[in-house]
């Protein structure tokens, strides 16, 4: 597994580098990765490397980009949107020629839908909205402040919010809390295919070997009998 770039568009016009964890030895199986978003990134992130590592060893090319203003990209986390988003992923699949896409929960809202598929554990935009404000409500109470699900809606809608640690404007929000995952020719993978409960449920980031491997198997399984 080796770091690469990939020049993702910019909203303002242009292009930024940014950059991917890649399994590529040239074979004709090339699954692009739609991360999880925001603190499941976080807690899922060495479960996806783990998938990676299994698919890999099943003559699978893998992809796992970066989205623009997370992890280790220069590009300002404010200026992004769910399309913008969107439209790097359909860059990146580009880029990278990838013939398949696996979408990591929340990611499924991202993933390009011309691709066949997987979506691991989808979950809609209002879904994860409200996970993130019940968050930050229980984490001002702590503080001693008092705030409420409407109030943070209203002030997301005209000044943006901070959520889980990424700046959001309010273009991002309103977009993003009606966004729904769309249905596509990608096949959906419900947790209970992988046993256990989500990685993303849990406090701290976590792993599962077991998860891993019923997830890799799923889409290694599938691609050997299409080929076959």
């Amino acid at each position: 597994m080796t770091p690469a770039l990939w020049p993702a568009p910019r909203v303002q016009g242009g292009h930024t580098e940014e950059l991917a964890l890649i399994c590529d030895a040239g074979r004709a199986h090339r699954l692009l990765i739609v991360p999880a978003l925001f603190d499941a990134a976080n807690r899922m992130r060495r479960f996806t490397i783990e998938v990676m590592r299994r698919l890999d060893g099943a003559g699978i090319d893998c992809f796992l980009p970066d989205l623009p203003g997370c992890n280790e990209s220069l590009a300002a986390p404010a200026e992004q949107t769910p399309s913008s988003w969107r439209a790097a992923m359909a860059a990146a699949a580009a880029h990278f020629r990838a013939s398949q896409v696996l979408a990591i929960h929340g990611g499924a809202l991202l993933a390009p839908s011309h691709l066949p598929g997987w979506q691991y554990a989808p979950a809609n935009g209002a879904g994860l909205l409200r996970a993130m404000l019940r968050a930050r409500i229980l984490s001002a109470r702590e503080a001693g402040r008092n705030e409420t699900q409407e109030q943070l809606l209203a002030q997301g809608g005209t000044e943006g919010l901070e959520l889980s640690g990424y700046r959001l404007s309010a273009a991002f929000l309103t977009e993003f809390q009606m966004l729904e995952v769309a249905t596509s020719q990608q096949r959906v993978i419900s947790q209970e295919e992988l046993g256990g409960a989500g990685l993303w449920l849990r406090a701290e980031p976590g792993e599962s070997r077991e998860q891993a491997d019923a997830l890799a198997a799923i889409i290694a399984v599938s691609l050997t009998s299409a080929a076959a």
